[in-house]
């Protein structure tokens, strides 16, 4: 099991990385949408590919729901706000993992609330850039309730159930740079 302090700091590609979610809509089907910006950075201990410490941020106002108009209502008070929160944040507390597997737990806030969350995550692989740059590679997924931070707009069906569910997959794929 890798526990080490980070000696080698990557930093986050936001143009090669995406942050996926999805929800249930009309208690029928899911609803996808991502963020276009992360940015943050993954350390790594001196051998081994687990991060030791994960430090991101999301630019809510990325959001993209493949609608207009859907992305200005979830952008609007009635969920993220993003006038009053533009950023979500994660930081890990504790990862830890063996082979290429790992658990990163840490603080997530969004809307301005902050949960402790558990992400599994997986080392995708490590390579160098046409520009000699070191490339590594993640993904990871988590499950929240939109609840817990405070996003509880919800509409009643006449047909019984709710427009929008709770629980929201999230993933990621991550591709990080070594800094130099």
């Amino acid at each position: 099991m890798q526990t080490t302090t980070a000696t080698r700091t990557y930093a986050i590609d936001p143009v090669h990385s995406d942050i996926g979610f999805s929800i249930r809509h009309l208690m029928i089907a899911k609803v996808r949408g991502r963020f276009a910006v992360v940015t943050g950075t993954i350390g790594l201990g001196s051998e081994g590919d687990i991060p030791t410490t994960i430090v991101a941020e999301i630019d809510a106002t990325s959001l993209d729901t493949h609608d207009s108009q859907r992305d200005a209502h979830v952008k609007s008070a009635d969920f993220l706000a993003v006038d009053l929160h533009p950023v979500i944040t994660f930081t890990s507390t504790a990862i830890t993992g063996e082979g290429t597997d790992f658990t990163a737990t840490g603080d997530l806030t969004i809307h301005g609330a902050t949960k402790t969350v558990t992400l599994k995550g997986s080392f995708e692989g490590r390579g160098t850039d046409p520009w000699g740059n070191e490339r590594v590679g993640y993904s990871a997924s988590v499950r929240i309730s939109r609840k817990d931070f405070g996003l509880t707009w919800n509409q009643a069906m006449e047909t019984g159930g709710v427009m929008i569910g709770d629980d929201i997959d999230v993933t990621l794929d991550i591709e990080a740079i070594l800094a130099k």
